[in-house]
């Protein structure tokens, strides 16, 4: 009887917390879609606001190496450089990479996005052999037959 009941108490826990991150990740894609319309319609400043809550939501109740927290601080410093704030835009752009390299590995395509990202960022602000430099790594990763 008591192990029944501990089955069932364990079943219980599995399915809350199942339920929870279902719900965390239905908040997170709706804010995730609400910063990008905020940011398509030029609403930098509220975007920002959405985009941090969408980074927290992924943060706080998924896996921090979880595609979503790459996606919101991706979208994050995406606004941040649209705002000129490129100060605020690297290290995010930099955790977003490093998590990509450590989820998927060094060669994967998303990998060579997030490299892109910070080439543009480098460019943008006149740093030509940071950006050559990201940018050829991205180059290398994209020539790979998959």
């Amino acid at each position: 009887m008591n192990k029944i009941i501990t089955v069932i108490i364990l079943f219980l826990l599995i399915g809350t917390t199942l339920v929870h991150t279902q719900e965390a990740g239905m908040e997170w894609e709706m804010l995730n879609q609400e910063v990008i319309d905020l940011y398509r319609a030029g609403k930098y400043e509220h975007a920002v606001v959405i985009a941090k809550k969408a980074l927290e939501v992924a943060e706080k109740n998924v896996d921090p190496n979880y595609p979503g927290v790459v996606t919101s601080l991706s979208n994050l410093a995406g606004i941040y450089v649209a705002q000129g704030q490129y100060a605020q835009a690297e290290p995010l752009y930099k955790r977003s990479l490093a998590i990509c390299e450590k989820a998927l590995g060094p060669n994967h395509p998303d990998v060579a996005r997030n490299l892109e990202n910070l080439a543009f960022l480098y460019r943008t602000t006149k740093q030509e052999m940071e950006a050559d430099k990201f940018k050829a790594r991205a180059a290398r990763i994209r020539a790979i037959k998959r």
